[in-house]
């Protein structure tokens, strides 16, 4: 009877724990999906854009959305669900596929109109589930280099909330601009402010717990008929739930949506690779380099590309040192 007793208050205190735990540390566990949007028109880059998807508009010598699908790829985001215009959701649905050649599933939804980035999380709802998630401009291109692995380690840390990333500029007056005390508490955030609190623009790179659907739905459309980021931040931020990660000096962040940053784009990258001899947002290489394919799968993705192809070249390389 002692044992029976002994055994039950075992169990009871374990039982307690556990529920302790996974309430504390139930983001931890949970798993992040990906989000990019690649909807708009691209009125910017018109006439580029009337025949061509911006985010399949060349930045160097690969599509634009090959960039920020590498950036969730590095951050071990494999689940991604990939949002653009009925007109040109075909086209890169034909550029990408499903993702299984690359160790990665990828899916496929339509927004009919730019009704604002919040608009991401609803479509994506039944996508989303009740994991975390997060999501990626089409057009926003990162080169970090070692910094990397800050940025990685601050993602990493649990979410509660929302974790906003904010990179120091020189004309914050043309983004959305965050205000945080020394501790890196959040104070304000203004969407282009003629008066800046602020240096630091918030970028297009954005984590979120489950409650942002919840939180999309509730948003009303600004005056320019769309639903705003900055209005879903504001309200993690009334709630306290919004964190801001700074990225570090040396790390380079661009809106390739003009003329003038695609140029600026394709020339940091021109120069980065010419330099270091490596690839920025090659896929297949960072599928290789993460264990999401094997040696002999990359081996086969190589021949898809004909003799002679500068990227197939590097591809072979990579293959030789691995």
């Amino acid at each position: 009877m002692l044992n029976f007793i002994n055994d039950l208050i075992f169990y009871s205190i374990y039982n307690a724990a556990c529920k302790i735990f996974l309430e504390k540390y139930n983001n931890i566990l949970l798993d992040m999906k990906g989000i990019i949007l690649a909807g708009g028109s691209g009125t910017r880059l018109y006439p580029i854009t009337k025949v061509i998807s911006k985010q399949l508009v060349p930045v160097y010598d690969k599509p634009m959305i090959c960039y920020p699908l590498s950036m969730l790829m590095m951050l071990d985001i494999t689940d991604i669900l990939i949002i653009s215009t009925p007109q040109d959701l075909p086209s890169i649905e034909l550029f990408l596929g499903d993702g299984s050649d690359l160790g990665i599933k990828l899916r496929y939804a339509e927004q009919s109109a730019p009704n604002g980035i919040p608009e991401a999380f609803i479509i994506g709802e039944q996508f989303i589930g009740s994991d975390n998630v997060c999501l990626i401009l089409g057009d926003n291109i990162f080169s970090m280099g070692h910094q990397f692995s800050i940025l990685k380690e601050a993602v990493n840390q649990p979410l509660q909330g929302a974790k906003i990333l904010a990179h120091h500029v020189s004309d914050p007056e043309r983004f959305g601009v965050v205000e945080f005390d020394d501790s890196l508490k959040v104070l304000s955030l203004e969407e282009k402010p003629k008066n800046p609190k602020s240096n630091y623009a918030v970028v297009g790179l954005y984590f979120y717990d489950n409650t942002v659907v919840k939180y999309s739905k509730m948003l009303e459309p600004s005056q320019r008929g769309e639903l705003e980021i900055t209005d879903l931040n504001m309200l993690y931020l009334q709630k306290r739930e919004l964190s801001v990660i700074t990225l570090p000096r040396g790390t380079t962040w661009l809106d390739a949506g003009t003329p003038e940053a695609l140029l600026d784009a394709t020339l940091l990258i021109s120069m980065i690779e010419k330099h270091q001899g490596l690839k920025l947002g090659c896929l297949e290489e960072v599928a290789l380099r993460k264990g999401f394919i094997s040696k002999e799968a990359f081996k086969a993705l190589t021949k898809q590309y004909k003799d002679g192809s500068i990227y197939k070249k590097y591809l072979l390389q990579v293959l030789n040192e691995k």
